[in-house]
């Protein structure tokens, strides 16, 4: 892959605008933690970063299908291994729905090991008066409202790389240890999951995966290859902290290309994609796939100008486009951004957020989303494409294996009313396993279409 690095390099984005950043009190602290940063090993490697856009070339053709998926904002005290087994396990599940059921390929892609950050409308937020700076995501500062909690400590950016070392090697360990292994397909079903009826429909699917696979151990093949009792699973965050970002951007000693080493896949968001701003300048010469969010007031001349900026070669598997633009908008500002960059002759993955658009605040007082609206938005994503002859190539959720009431509806509709009994989220709701399956299912039936 070609990438356009005339005057680039990892600390040219410093002679940008760069939005959403920090205003740290000691400069001088963050200099010490980036020079610490800098030293130390990387999260993941250039052969894995190369590996994912290769897949991710396939889904621009509609030969595979990204499914990318976890916490909206990870917390510290949520880097566990129960919390990171339960969000593995529901990638997992709804992975195995879509390619048994769906008979496509999944390349599993979390929002994981790294999405320690936040953009914010504002700097600041009041509370009776007092004014502090707005939390940014542990890697910040920290969630209480208080001046000592809420001060940017640049000494949390070094926490956060060992919360997402730590997180990696846990994940390594359960993909390629056996966890992941396809005769382990039922032991996937959580407890509370199990007993529901999406959980009723992954188990029948699950024996008939068992039944298969001991039939080909009965003729001769073996189950004992990686194909079969290991699996892939990649990294990604919104690459907000430039600072952190540029720290662990590293030359590959095999190619000399630059790689962001802190995820095999970043993204850029609607407040931090200006062309002109700092931030599609760090990613434009950085070699890793590059997710771009459009809600549903892109400007479409922008919108190219960002492909052509991040993608000067037009190589597939580079950019994806992840629209959220809410179920009631999607039928009319989709199509003409398909249309456009259709024309255009851009290579595309094309992934729907279902999520981020359809957010209300319920009668309670949570901020929540109704399923049948994500599910809303999802079905007119493909719809739309089919029209358009353009393939739809993935989705995008905020979702948690943990038995979470933070969306409402799904098959055992969930209420308004109902929501505070476990709503949990720091920051926005998440749908819980069964809901994610239940959208799983949902969606590999439209993928099979």
């Amino acid at each position: 892959m070609t990438i356009n690095q005339t005057n680039w390099a990892k600390s040219s984005w410093k002679n940008f605008t760069a939005l959403q950043q920090p205003s740290w009190p000691d400069q001088d602290a963050v200099e010490s933690v980036l020079a610490n940063l800098s030293l130390l090993p990387p999260l993941v490697f250039a052969g894995e970063i190369r590996s994912l856009k290769e897949l991710l070339a396939k889904a621009v053709t509609g030969d595979a299908f990204l499914l990318q998926g976890g916490d909206c904002s990870e917390n510290f005290s949520n880097v566990t291994a129960p919390n990171i087994r339960e969000t593995l396990k529901i990638l997992l599940q709804m992975s195995i729905v879509l390619t048994y059921a769906g008979e496509k390929p999944v390349i599993k892609v979390g929002r994981i090991a790294g999405q320690f950050a936040k953009p914010r409308s504002a700097d600041t937020e009041t509370q009776d008066g007092v004014t502090l700076h707005s939390y940014r995501g542990d890697m910040v500062n920290q969630a209480d409202f208080t001046e000592a909690a809420r001060t940017p400590n640049p000494k949390f950016m070094l926490q956060g790389y060992n919360m997402a070392a730590s997180t990696l090697n846990l994940l390594r360990a359960f993909t390629r240890g056996g966890f992941g292994s396809l005769q382990r397909v039922q032991a996937w079903n959580q407890e509370f999951v199990a007993h529901s009826p999406m959980g009723r429909s992954y188990d029948r699917m699950a024996k008939q995966i068992d039944q298969a696979i001991r039939f080909m151990e009965t003729i001769g093949i073996s189950a004992d290859t990686p194909q079969i009792n290991q699996t892939q699973l990649f990294t990604s965050h919104e690459a907000l902290l430039l600072p952190y970002e540029e720290a662990l951007t590293r030359k590959d000693s095999i190619t000399g290309d630059w790689y962001d080493c802190s995820a095999h896949m970043l993204w850029i968001g609607e407040r931090t994609r200006q062309v002109d701003g700092a931030h599609v300048e760090f990613l434009r010469g950085v070699h890793n796939p590059i997710g771009i969010k459009i809600g549903p007031t892109y400007e479409l001349d922008d919108i190219k100008k960002l492909i052509a900026a991040l993608n000067p070669e037009n190589d597939p598997g580079r950019i994806t486009l992840i629209s959220r633009l809410g179920m009631k908008k999607i039928e009319k500002v989709l199509p003409p951004l398909l249309r456009e960059i259709k024309r255009e002759g851009f290579n595309i993955v094309w992934s729907c957020d279902p999520m981020h658009a359809n957010t209300y605040t319920a009668t309670s007082g949570h901020k929540t989303r109704n399923f049948n609206d994500i599910l809303s938005e999802i079905t007119c994503f493909f719809e739309i494409h089919w029209s358009e002859g353009t393939v739809p190539g993935g989705v995008h959720f905020e979702m948690t294996g943990n038995d979470v009431t933070e969306c409402t509806g799904g098959a055992h509709n969930i209420i308004d009313e109902e929501l505070a009994s476990n709503y949990l989220t720091s920051c926005d709701p998440r749908l819980n396993a069964e809901q994610s399956l239940e959208v799983a299912f949902q969606i590999a039936d439209m993928i099979r279409s």
